[in-house]
């Protein structure tokens, strides 16, 4: 598995993934960024809870469509020349598929290791009160990591059964859509849609006092059963695409 996934990395090593995921976080970052603009005394008390807020609805837009990229960069070269049949004589199906997938997973733990780096950093840089909660800071580096390999296991099976790359890149624009609007949903309809989890799994919610124009945060009980589906989704999902594929490529 080790040579697999170093031969991935190798025939990606010129397709500048790291350059569009680096050009999309940067997007996210500085839109965060702009949000703490003018903090008052107030808002530097919820700093923390802010960010915890904040982050998880940027992902609903562009994790989305982050996954959609590195899924269709990985998979798309070896629809080239028709590929899929001569990497079939030197290693099998399954560990192709595997291998994919963990090149693909190490870009999105990435991502969100430089989001918690970036929440630490401009947290103490602006004045945050306190230090960070690492107790939530793991919450959020689990349960966003759990949504962002789903959504990409997803968009891995689209990309190799489809050969027109559009197909897989329009399903990741469309989830990053319905990732969003769900989360104005009842929690009961959100579960259904496999974007909508990164709204499931927020520990922050948010109050605003409409007369006094003053936001409070406050942390939630983790929905642990909405873990649970997501994780169950995952296997799912791994085990049909892998099944599709294999039947594809047979």
């Amino acid at each position: 598995m080790i040579k697999a996934l170093a031969m991935e990395f190798r025939k990606i090593r010129r397709r500048r993934v790291w350059a569009i995921v680096a050009a999309l976080i940067l997007v996210q970052i500085l839109w965060s960024l702009w949000g703490i603009q003018g903090m008052d005394a107030h808002d530097l008390s919820q700093g923390w809870m802010y960010f915890l807020y904040q982050f998880p609805l940027l992902n609903s837009i562009m994790m989305p469509v982050i996954a959609a990229v590195v899924a269709s960069r990985i998979c798309d070269i070896e629809h080239k020349g028709q590929m899929f049949k001569l990497l079939n004589t030197v290693m099998p199906v399954g560990r192709l598929f595997a291998a994919k997938f963990l090149c693909g997973a190490l870009y999105m733990l990435a991502v969100v290791i430089l989001q918690l780096v970036v929440i630490v950093a401009v947290g103490y840089a602006t004045g945050f009160d306190g230090n960070p909660p690492p107790d939530k800071l793991l919450y959020y580096l689990l349960f966003t990591t759990a949504v962002n390999l789903t959504i990409l296991l997803l968009q891995q099976v689209l990309s190799l059964l489809f050969k027109n790359q559009m197909i897989p890149l329009t399903v990741g624009i469309i989830g990053s859509f319905a990732g969003l609007f769900t989360m104005f949903f009842p929690k009961s309809l959100e579960k259904l849609v496999l974007w909508g989890y990164y709204g499931v799994l927020m520990f922050v919610g948010m109050n605003w006092d409409k007369a006094t124009r003053i936001t409070d945060f406050y942390y939630m009980p983790v929905d642990w059963a909405g873990f649970i589906t997501l994780t169950v989704m995952f296997f799912i999902i791994y085990t049909a695409g892998c099944a599709l594929f294999i039947r594809k490529e047979m």
